[in-house]
């Protein structure tokens, strides 16, 4: 996104992820989705797009390197899920999670020691943004994923990130004060139709 692609394309891109997981799903884990699934992740893709459509901007501004490297990490997030429900779904949660952290610490840490500017601002905002990341999405959402995992088909937990773009826009109304226009509010509907429809 600091190179210029936006969060509206980025949104759309990771909203690809279901479908990535879907195609990838049915050589590498033998999973057969059938046409109800397709759909609901056709219809998921739709309302993600409709969701993040006043924040896409212009195509032609769209850095291709940007492009590129939004899309390898949606196929990372694709082939993690695969490789994880492939791997060992009966680990204890705790210590599948510390694996997952520490091999994202490796392949992170270098490039934030070569591309960031070293600094750490201590405010309570940051302390407060921190504990959402470790707590809510890195502890919390790892650990129900990887639960979904053990319990199901990879093809049908990844359509539950549908869900994330209306919460997220459910959430700026509440806080920020964002307005929603009437084709968001369809593609939040179409997103959560989508994500049960291809979960069944």
């Amino acid at each position: 996104m600091s190179q210029g692609l936006g969060a509206g394309m980025m949104g759309l891109i990771t909203g690809l992820h279901p479908l990535f997981t879907a195609v990838l799903a049915l050589p590498l884990l033998h999973e057969r989705l059938n046409v109800r699934q397709w759909v609901g992740i056709g219809i998921g893709v739709l309302g993600v797009a409709l969701i993040v459509s006043p924040k896409l901007g212009s195509v032609e501004g769209i850095p291709p390197h940007a492009l590129v490297v939004g899309l390898l990490a949606t196929l990372s997030l694709t082939l993690g899920t695969i490789w994880q429900k492939r791997s060992k779904p009966q680990m204890d949660l705790r210590v599948n999670a510390a694996i997952q952290f520490v091999g994202a610490f490796v392949l992170t840490a270098p490039l934030a020691y070569a591309l960031e500017a070293g600094r750490f601002d201590g405010s309570p905002a940051l302390y407060g943004a921190l504990a959402w990341a470790v707590f809510g999405l890195s502890v919390g959402g790892i650990s129900i994923m990887l639960y979904l995992l053990r319990r199901g088909a990879a093809s049908k937990v990844a359509p539950l990130l549908y869900l994330s773009p209306p919460i997220a826009g459910l959430m700026a109304l509440a806080l920020f004060g964002e307005a929603l226009s009437a084709v968001q509010v369809g593609g939040m509907v179409l997103a959560v139709v989508g994500a049960f429809a291809a979960r069944r």
